[in-house]
């Protein structure tokens, strides 16, 4: 008999509604941001995991040529390693990155190789969008899960298949982000809001009224603050200004609800309005109990087995309970004393949001 435990977890948010934060913590200047990589290679050196060259037939023309580039000659017979895997590698660029500095990259197996462990990837260029090659990735592969497999059994933790290399590749060119010749720097909000937009205007402004004498930012959306640049300050220094300012931020109204782990995430501007919640399931329980039937003497007849069903259907607690109030901690209260389970408890508060009690946007993943 299998038991499942099923584990409820809420998360509420305990701060008051505004809560200061730095502009550097809500928003980004939108020329300093990442730049995706991708590249093809190979890792070698694999104890006879690497992808098979049958069914991986790219893998194969990936290593002639590897070897035709190393000026050796591969076009008599086929190579019939298991040593070598094709994999993708990829990586992201940060921002201000100079030539010469060094970012991980992650790699991932891109035929039927088994596993990755111990592997060394050989030199592999790293492409931007734009086709140009902005680093070079190269090193022994970190892979944190295994595979171990016999005769009549086989594990595996974690996938083998996938790694990382830290620092392993090397920025060949670099992006430019932002130059002094700028007259102007947009700072883009993780989150967009109006009244948080506002909120970095005014801060913003306050400041430069007092540095430089003039308001210098203005809102364009949600989440666009445009802020000019004053003379006689670099670009680096009067950001780094800016980033140190705090802004009052305002948080929506949310409640995030995951039904395949059972977790439920409520902000701390939720509210509820009085509302009566009856919550009940029918219960319906099968039993097996089959009867044996034995022939009578010397009637040469066989033993066989009758199957008998019963089937019970029990009502569910429905009990009608009243959760009222005007803030979290009367909605968690009210759904603890219902001793709700994950799949009641998001039941449950879809019901309040049709009703509309719940005064906050539901979002289910």
């Amino acid at each position: 008999m299998k038991i499942a435990l099923t584990v409820l977890t809420i998360i509420w948010l305990t701060m008051p509604s505004f809560a200061g934060s730095r502009i550097k913590d809500i928003a980004f200047v939108q020329n300093s941001r990442d730049n995706q990589l991708i590249g093809y290679g190979l890792v070698i050196g694999l104890q006879g995991t690497g992808d098979s060259l049958r069914n991986s037939p790219f893998t194969e023309q990936s290593i002639r040529a590897m070897l035709e580039n190393l000026g050796i000659a591969s076009t008599n017979g086929r190579p019939r390693t298991r040593n070598v895997a094709a994999v993708i590698v990829t990586a992201n660029l940060p921002p201000f990155a100079k030539s010469g500095s060094r970012i991980d990259i992650n790699v991932a197996s891109l035929g039927d190789a088994t596993t990755l462990a111990g592997g060394t990837l050989v030199e592999t260029p790293l492409r931007a969008a734009n086709n140009k090659i902005y680093a070079v990735a190269q090193g022994g592969l970190i892979v944190s899960g295994f595979q171990a497999s016999g005769q009549a059994e086989k594990i595996s933790q974690g996938v083998p298949t996938s790694g990382r290399v830290p620092n392993g590749a090397i920025v060949e060119r670099e992006v430019r982000q932002m130059s002094e010749d700028q007259k102007e720097f947009t700072f883009l909000l993780h989150n967009p809001d109006f009244s948080t937009a506002v909120a970095v205007v005014d801060s913003i402004n306050a400041f430069t009224k007092e540095t430089y004498g003039a308001a210098l930012a203005s809102e364009v959306d949600a989440r666009s603050v445009i802020v000019k640049k004053p003379q006689k300050v670099t670009s680096t220094r009067f950001i780094s200004q800016l980033e140190r300012l705090s802004v009052e931020t305002e948080a929506p109204a949310r409640v995030l609800v995951d039904e395949r782990t059972g977790t439920i995430v409520i902000g701390s501007e939720v509210k509820v309005s009085a509302v009566a919640v009856s919550h009940g399931a029918l219960t319906v329980r099968v039993s097996e109990l089959p009867t044996v039937s034995q022939p009578e003497a010397f009637s040469q007849g066989q033993t066989t087995t009758q199957p008998a069903t019963i089937i019970e259907a029990l009502p569910g607690d429905s009990a009608l309970s009243l959760i009222e109030g005007v803030d979290l901690q009367t909605l968690v209260d009210g759904l603890n004393r219902m001793g709700a389970k994950p799949s009641d408890t998001i039941a449950i508060l879809q019901a309040i949001k049709s009703a509309g009690a719940l005064q906050a946007e539901l979002v289910s993943q």
